[in-house]
């Protein structure tokens, strides 16, 4: 029965190796206890305990030769009593045997083959010691749930060995069981009928209540079998990843800024054809000259030149108005990944990676599309979208090797091909609300000539191709208003320009709004496919959901040297509508009045005059100085407001203010597109290190039970504040995307960095600047 509960759960693991260890433990458990049974019962246990020790050293031992891990087996097997249970209940469909999966229900069938056959064995309730067995067979069919086809043969094999069990005769007077208990008493006169009447009875008692309870409990569970059982894996909470894995597009400016960095050494090798993969994983790209047969890139407009392999980071599914993420459920995995629905007519390639990390940090693990193993690390995966983690996050060093399915669709397709709709594409279908105008009035305009879904891919991939310049200083942000200045901002300020985050952002958010599905890719193409890849390696790109056809990657990069035509020549914005200026009023000329002008009333005899005008004045002035040290009074409030009260990722966003108004005051408004690192970059540029050299220093922190340092009067050696305005932006950033990791400590560090700054930028202004920055009312009333 124990061997039974092993078999339903091998059938959600890859290969019969968790089958044939469970089937061991059952078969070692129930004999250890049939060997001892003559012995005391106390010695049972340990000595069941000692011989699972030795075959769980065994199954571990096998696991991870199966699994190809190295490494001490102690330390193997204490991760694998550790973390067992959290990795087998999110481990990915099939699950690998390796020890973290593979101990735990080597334990427990071991336990429920010696309870079960203690308790059956040694006290001769052979019903009640089907309870171990019965209780791990079901606990089986729960954490098996929805992910293999119902378990009816096992689970009759397994009725069927419990009614033999209870048929067969229990033993003999000298065995562990001994004869009938009326047997025992039925040389006793008297007693021997009435043991046999009292047993009858317990007997037909028995009968009866099993009959009562299929009856009630029958239709119940009659009802259910067609019902799909709970996952409990959906209770489990699965590997997560910081902001920069989940919206790796923000890292494409960075790498364009280093484009020596090395990130990666790849080798790459076709280990010949693969069965074919299902759509979702396509990595030929489609250039503005059509689709390329193999794969490749036409016109060789993608940077770097044309690859042999394209090789992705992360497939980023969903966007909200201010920032593409990869919203995907990983689950560990084995070396084996879930295989692929074969797909008719699609030939496949199996490429072969060896990837070794050098710089790229971040737990998203690079792969060719579509992984089907990985070996030399643990990962987790997200079927969905087909990315892959590596939770213990990167180190330099870490070597992997994957195997991959590299699809190549049949181009002569595409131009009549469909794009799926309804509810299972509706995510890569939303187009958030805030849309600009001029966004929606452009993908109007691309798709009312192109009917055709590739048509009109077609003609907003080259729409970005002819129009825009890319650039590697562009600054970072794929918002609505960040799209909408790279598409129609001046070109001489800094409009129509952009890296490929710019490029690729664009074409997915007007390929939504003319109805087709779109994701955004973020990935690697080395230029001759093997080697080393850098940063300038990396970019991203957009991909279309055809039917029967799978995700298509598209190219709006422009062609290298070419010089892009203005937007205006293609389209032109619609001016805003103002009403008509209304018609002036005619003019009356003067005609003299009949009625006599009065004489103005003579000034009573009093007051001088120069005495009431220089009351007047004085009154004034008194007014005004009231009105300036209520100012004053208010904004030194609102400062000590901003940097002491609230939580920390209030008081560091307070900091944050007051940069942004200091900058205000100074004439030199931070433009509403730009995000924290930016605005730091600006702030350089208003006050640059040669005229800045304040006291800016680390704070030190308050000791136990001393009073904290006063905001702004912390001392450090002097030196320029661009780099401490660039520490203030990553506190910011840090308190935006990390809810409840900003700590006292950085918000005190944050009041000393934005009041030192804004002490500086004061002092560089002349001394009338100076007292108007003082008194000046705009920031209380100014918008945040």
């Amino acid at each position: 029965m124990v061997s039974l509960a092993g078999v339903v759960l091998g059938r959600v693991y890859a290969g019969p190796l968790l089958t044939r260890l469970v089937v061991g433990a059952a078969v070692g458990s129930v004999l250890v206890s049939v060997a001892a049974r003559r012995l005391p019962s106390w010695l049972v246990a340990p000595l069941s305990m000692a011989a699972l020790a030795g075959y769980g050293a065994l199954a571990m031992r096998l696991a991870a030769r199966e699994a190809g891990l190295t490494g001490d087996l102690a330390g193997l097997t204490l991760e694998a009593a550790r973390n067992g249970i959290p990795r087998l209940l999110t481990a990915m469909i099939p699950v690998e045997a390796v020890p973290d999966t593979v101990l735990v229900p080597l334990v427990a069938a071991w336990l429920a083959g010696l309870a079960g056959a203690e308790v059956a064995v040694r006290a001769g309730r052979v019903l009640a010691g089907y309870l171990p067995p019965a209780v791990f067979y079901a606990g089986v069919l729960y954490v098996v749930g929805p992910n293999a086809d119902p378990a009816v043969g096992p689970t009759l094999v397994f009725a069927a060995v419990a009614a033999v069990g209870l048929a067969l005769p229990g033993g003999t007077a000298s065995g562990p069981v001994g004869p009938d208990p009326a047997d025992r008493v039925a040389g006793v006169p008297g007693v021997g009928a009435a043991m046999r009447i009292r047993l009858a009875l317990a007997n037909t008692a028995g009968v009866v209540a099993v009959v009562v309870l299929a009856a009630l409990l029958g239709p119940l569970v009659a009802a259910r079998i067609t019902e799909r059982p709970v996952d409990p894996r959906r209770y489990v909470q699965p590997p997560q990843v910081e902001t920069l894995d989940e919206n790796p597009l923000i890292r494409i400016s960075g790498w364009a800024l280093n484009p020596e960095q090395k990130l990666l050494d790849v080798r790459t090798g076709l280990a010949g054809p693969a069965p074919a993969a299902a759509p979702g994983t396509s990595d030929g790209p489609i250039g503005p000259d059509g689709p390329a047969p193999d794969g490749g890139t036409p016109g060789g407009s993608r940077p770097g030149g044309s690859a042999p392999v394209r090789i992705r980071l992360a497939v980023l599914s969903d966007y909200d108005g201010v920032t593409w993420r990869v919203g995907a459920t990983y689950r560990n995995a084995g070396r084996v990944l879930p295989p692929v629905a074969p797909v008719a007519d699609r030939r496949v390639d199996t490429v072969r990676q060896e990837i070794t990390v050098d710089g790229l940090s971040g737990r998203l693990l690079p792969a060719v599309a579509t992984p089907q193993e990985v070996d030399g690390a643990r990962v987790a995966y997200d079927p969905g979208t087909g990315t892959l983690i590596h939770p213990e996050g990167l180190r330099p060093g870490l070597r992997y090797t994957v195997t991959s399915a590299r699809e190549h669709q049949d181009g002569n397709l595409l131009p009549s091909a469909n794009v799926p709709a309804g509810p299972q594409v509706a995510r890569v279908l939303q187009v958030p609300d805030g849309v600009p105008d001029a966004l929606r009035r452009l993908a109007g305009q691309l798709a009312a000539d192109n009917g055709a879904p590739y048509a009109r891919a077609a003609a907003i991939e080259q729409f970005l191709a002819e129009h825009y310049r890319l650039v590697a200083d562009a600054p970072s942000g794929h918002a609505y208003p960040n799209l909408n200045f790279f598409l129609f901002g001046p070109r001489n300020g800094g409009g129509q320009r952009g890296t490929s985050e710019q490029f690729a952002a664009a074409f997915a958010v007007l390929g939504r709004l003319t109805g087709l599905p779109t994701r955004v890719v973020v990935g690697f193409s080395p230029p001759a496919g093997d080697g080393p890849v850098r940063a300038a390696d990396a970019y991203a790109w957009p991909e279309v959901l055809f039917e029967d056809l799978g995700w298509v990657a598209f190219d709006p990069l422009p062609q290298p040297r070419t010089e892009p035509r203005p937007v205006e020549e293609d389209f032109r914005p619609e001016p805003e509508e103002t009403p008509p200026p209304e018609a002036p009023a005619p003019t009356v000329d003067p005609t003299p009045s009949a009625t006599p002008v009065a004489a103005a009333p003579a000034r009573p005899a009093g007051t001088p005059l120069p005495l009431l005008v220089a009351g007047a004045t004085g009154l004034l002035f008194l007014v005004v100085a009231l009105l300036l040290a209520t100012v004053v009074l208010l904004r030194r409030r609102q400062r000590r407001r901003r940097l002491t009260g609230g939580g920390p990722a209030d008081r560091v966003a307070g900091a944050w203010r007051e940069v942004t108004d200091a900058l205000r005051l100074a004439g030199r408004p931070a433009p509403g597109h730009l995000s924290a690192s930016e605005v730091a970059a600006w702030a350089q540029e208003t006050a640059p290190d040669g005229e800045l050299a304040g006291p800016v220093g680390r704070q030190q922190p308050a000791r136990a039970g001393g009073p904290a340092t006063p905001v702004g009067e912390q001392s450090a050696p002097a030196g320029g504040l661009a780099a401490p305005v660039g520490e203030l932006a990553g506190l910011v950033n840090t308190a935006a995307f990390a809810p409840g990791r900003t700590t006292d400590e950085q918000a005190r560090r944050a009041a000393v960095l934005a009041v030192a700054y804004v002490s500086a930028l004061r002092a560089t202004r002349p001394w009338w600047r100076r007292l108007w920055w003082s008194v000046r009312p705009g920031p209380l009333r100014w918008p945040r």
